[in-house]
C-alpha cells in the first residue's frame, strides 16, 4: 500500500511525526510494520536529514519510532471516542481473548463515527423508516438509499460490534440484501465499485482462463474437465458460459472444495436439506422437467446466495451475478473466508476487485499463468 506523507518546512522533526500519523491513520488505523516501514522510508527519502546513519537502513530507527507513536495516537482516538478504535477497548477482566476488530481486507470506512447532527436515538428513527418501507410490497428505492447512507454508520457498528448471525441482520435490516444495496454497501466500505470492476475484470480474464484451464485441465482430474465439456456442449449464449466457467472453475484449479461453493437443486425440492451445513454458497435452481439436478441436463430457472443456512438473496440471472453478490456481502456483514474456499475469495478479492497487491503464492502463481495466455 501507498503511502504519501505531507510535511511542512518549519518544525520538521515534531511536524513529521503528527503529520505522518494523520496520513497513516486516514488509511487505515491498524497498519503493519511493514507499512510502517513504507512511511519511514518515504520520510527519508523526502527530508534526507532525517536519516539515521546508525541503523542498517537508515530508518529503521523511524519505523520503531511510528510503530509504538501509532500506538499512542489509536490510545488518544480511542479517548476521544473514535469508532473504530474504540470498539476493541477492553474491559477489565472480560475481553483479555477478544479478537482484534479491524479493517482486514482494504476496506476503507470499517467502522464509521456517526455522522454530524445524528445521535444514537436519531438514527435507530430511521432505521425504524426504512423497516416500514420495506414492507411495502412496492418499494421507494430512492428513499431506502437515503436512509441506507444515512444509517452506515449505525449498521456497521452493529455488524462489526456486535457480530450477530445472518438470521438477525435479515431480520433487522432487510434492505441491506437488495441487489442494488449490496453493490451500494460494498462502495460504502471500499470506495471500489463492485458490479462494474468485477464484471469489467471477469470480461478481460475468462477468454484466459478458460485457456489456462484448457492447458492444464490434465492436472487436475476429472473435474476440470468435465466443466470444460459441459462449456463445449453449449451452443448458445456462448461467451455468459464462457464466464460461468472461469468461476466454477476457480475452487479447482486452487485445489479446494468446488461443492462446498457451488450447489444445485430441482425448483420442485428447494428444502431445507439443500441448505444444511452450508456456511456460504452459489445455489442453481434447475426446472424439473425429468432432468436431474445437473445443470448439463436441465436449464437453470435462477440462482440464489446462502449465507448461514439462509437464501439471502434469490432469483438472481446468472451465476456472475450471484458471486458477486455473495463477495459484497462478506463485506457487508464484515464475515470471514471460509477456510475451505480462502484462496478462491482470495483470487476474487485482490485479482479481480484489485484489492491489496499483496497476493499469497497459490494466487500469484495463478494470477502470473493466466495473464501469459
Amino acid at each position: 500500500m501507498l503511502f504519501r506523507v505531507v510535511l511542512g518546512p518549519d518544525n520538521i522533526r515534531r511536524l513529521t511525526v503528527n503529520e505522518a500519523l494523520d496520513s497513516v491513520h486516514q488509511l487505515k488505523a491498524y497498519p503493519t510494520k511493514n507499512e510502517l516501514a513504507l512511511v519511514a522510508a518515504e520520510l527519508v527519502k523526502k527530508h534526507p536529514c532525517l536519516k539515521d546513519p546508525s541503523m542498517g537502513t537508515c530508518y529503521d530507527s523511524w519505523t520503531m519510532s511510528l510503530f509504538y507513536k501509532v500506538g499512542n495516537y489509536r490510545h488518544k482516538l480511542k479517548e476521544a471516542g473514535c469508532s473504530e478504535v474504540s470498539v476493541n477497548r477492553r474491559t477489565p477482566g472480560k475481553d483479555g481473548g477478544k479478537r482484534l476488530k479491524r479493517a482486514k481486507r482494504c476496506e476503507v470506512n470499517f467502522l464509521p463515527d456517526i455522522p454530524a447532527g445524528q445521535c444514537q436515538a436519531s438514527l435507530q428513527l430511521e432505521k425504524a423508516a426504512l423497516m416500514e418501507e420495506m414492507k411495502k410490497r412496492h418499494h421507494n428505492s430512492t428513499f431506502i438509499s437515503a436512509k441506507m447512507e444515512m444509517t452506515f454508520s449505525l449498521r456497521r457498528k452493529e455488524i462489526v460490534d456486535e457480530e450477530p448471525l445472518v438470521a438477525d441482520v435479515l431480520t433487522q435490516w432487510p434492505a441491506l440484501f437488495l441487489e442494488e444495496q449490496v453493490y451500494l454497501e460494498f462502495y460504502r466500505i471500499t470506495g471500489v465499485p463492485l458490479k462494474d470492476t468485477f464484471f469489467s475484470s471477469l470480461d478481460e480474464y475468462a477468454p484466459k482462463i478458460i485457456k489456462l484451464y484448457r492447458s492444464r485441465s490434465g492436472a487436475f482430474g476429472e473435474d476440470l474437465k468435465s466443466l470444460l465439456d459441459k462449456l463445449d456442449q453449449k451452443t448458445t449464449n456462448v461467451v455468459l458460459h464462457r464466464k460461468t466457467t472461469a468461476l466454477q472453475g476457480l475452487p479447482v484449479f486452487m485445489r479446494e472444495n468446488t461443492n462446498s461453493l457451488f450447489k444445485s437443486c430441482l425448483d420442485t425440492d428447494v428444502e431445507d436439506s439443500n441448505l444444511r451445513g452450508t456456511q456460504m454458497g452459489i445455489l442453481s435452481v434447475i426446472e424439473d422437467d425429468g432432468a436431474t439436478a445437473d445443470t448439463v441436463n436441465g436449464n437453470v430457472r435462477c440462482f440464489s446466495v446462502i449465507i448461514e443456512e439462509h437464501i439471502v438473496v434469490d432469483d438472481l440471472p446468472d451465476l456472475p451475478t450471484a458471486l458477486a453478490l455473495l463477495f459484497g456481502l462478506i463485506y457487508a456483514l464484515n464475515m470471514k473466508y471460509p477456510d475451505e474456499l480462502k484462496y478462491t475469495f482470495e483470487t476474487l478479492q485482490k485479482v479481480f476487485m484489485h484489492l491489496d497487491t499483496n497476493l499469497s503464492a497459490r494466487v500469484l502463481s495463478f494470477r502470473n499463468k493466466m495473464l501469459r495466455m
